[in-house]
């Protein structure tokens, strides 16, 4: 029976009351729809203090992003670029349109057909995430979005050079200073001066989830983010600093970013504690890193492997870092979990910036119903038929026409029977279902 040395709130506790960011977002994007650029400039303004005739950066305002950057800078932008379009080039390979002759003269098949427009939303008004650029913008044009549209808020008052950068270099077709609610209301709804998309994805605050939520629907979504989840799996085959040290590198994200550690050694988890006061005392972002580990860290010992897959399914985390001697047997057990990091030698943060698997992944549980952003994602799998001989559609058409009768849909019906008389040459009287 598993033992939880740290508990972090109980759901019922933390449970935000939505209905204030439920009604804000509402009022916000019935003000874009009807004032259009004037509603979204007004919005930056207030929430923003960025006051622009246009909120799209010209490209002499990109060059001078470009120019604030060391040639280290865009050489390290342009390797975690490689990698995120490596990885989604086998990934959109392994999508494939298929045609199958599934009866003699009957042939069904399905196209996989990009989204025309998508709007990636990289946030960074509180950290520069440049990272969700890359994951955004060129997983979309590896499925071959034909416009995307990137929006990020300003920083420290202005565009940040580096997600400019980031977001022209990764292939955006146009990029706009925007940020929050404003940014995802123009994107999706339209302005005078920005064409709508017909997806939104990337991450961002409560108010930029919920204004996603309220538009699926009239837009595609990647899916519902909230706040970021690591769970770290350890047993005695690492120590204290180590899982310590990747519970609070993502616990920083915010201070309401649930960090566990679950393991099978008491005396790792004792270790982990230690190290966690330690590293709180000389990490320069303690004051979230800390109030989130109080809140919500936890540290749970189980009996065993098959006892921590249990809680760990059961969690159905976004980040799930395997410390064990056998992180394999996760890997081949895991069901829900929105990214695996598997061994000592690699950890969440490299899934974040560089490695090349995608960083927008799902949280509060969606990992038992979706996987994280990918190029299938932008990738609409449509279907086709079609019948080739009189034969077959005769055939078809006959027992089309006596389901059809069960149901009662007698016009449905008089579309298979028009086809048994004129390939079939059977006299099949109007509404009557076919012998």
């Amino acid at each position: 029976m598993a033992e939880w040395l740290k508990r972090g709130a109980s759901e019922e506790s933390v449970r935000t009351d939505s209905t204030a960011v439920r009604t804000t977002v509402e009022a916000i994007l019935a003000s874009i729809e009807t004032g259009g650029d004037d509603a979204v400039r007004d919005l930056s303004v207030r929430f923003d203090k960025l006051d622009r005739p246009d909120y799209r950066l010209s490209q002499r305002e990109i060059d001078d992003c470009f120019a604030q950057l060391t040639k280290r800078d865009i050489t390290d932008i342009e390797f975690a670029q490689k990698q995120v379009e490596n990885f989604a080039k086998h990934q959109r390979n392994s999508i494939q349109d298929i045609e199958v002759e599934t009866l003699p003269g009957v042939f069904l098949g399905h196209r996989n057909i990009p989204v025309d427009a998508a709007g990636c939303y990289v946030p960074g008004g509180k950290y520069p995430l440049l990272a969700s650029a890359h994951m955004s913008v060129i997983t979309a044009r590896v499925a071959g979005v034909e416009r995307i549209v990137t929006c990020a808020p300003p920083f420290h008052g202005k565009p940040s050079p580096a997600i400019v950068a980031a977001q022209a270099m990764a292939g955006a077709h146009e990029i706009y200073c925007l940020g929050g609610i404003q940014a995802i209301g123009a994107m999706a709804l339209g302005t005078q001066s920005i064409a709508p998309v017909d997806m939104l994805v990337g991450p961002g605050n409560a108010y930029v989830a919920e204004a996603k939520r309220q538009l699926f629907g009239r837009v595609g979504i990647d899916l519902f983010a909230g706040p970021t989840e690591t769970l770290v799996i350890a047993d005695d085959s690492v120590d204290g600093e180590m899982c310590a040290t990747d519970l609070l590198g993502q616990a920083e994200h915010g201070p309401d970013s649930p960090a566990i550690l679950l393991t099978n050694s008491a005396s790792l988890a004792q270790a982990t504690l230690a190290e966690i006061e330690r590293i709180l005392k000389i990490l320069p972002t303690s004051d979230i890193a800390s109030k989130s580990w109080a809140k919500y860290g936890e540290v749970i010992v189980a009996s065993g492997y098959e006892e921590m897959l249990e809680i760990a399914n059961k969690l159905a985390f976004e980040h799930v870092q395997v410390l064990t001697a056998e992180p394999d047997y996760f890997l081949k057990h895991m069901r829900n979990f929105g990214a695996l990091f598997l061994g000592p030698r690699t950890n969440v943060a490299y899934g974040d910036k560089v490695i090349g698997t995608n960083h927008t992944l799902p949280t509060r549980k969606a990992a038992r119903y979706t996987g994280g952003l990918w190029v299938g994602k932008f990738l609409k799998t449509c279907t086709y038929q079609k019948v080739l001989t009189d034969e077959a559609s005769s055939m078809v058409g006959e027992y089309c026409s006596r389901l059809c009768a069960l149901e009662g849909f007698i016009g449905h019906g008089e579309q298979a029977n028009l086809r048994v008389r004129r390939y079939g040459h059977k006299a099949v009287p109007y509404g009557s279902p076919a012998e």
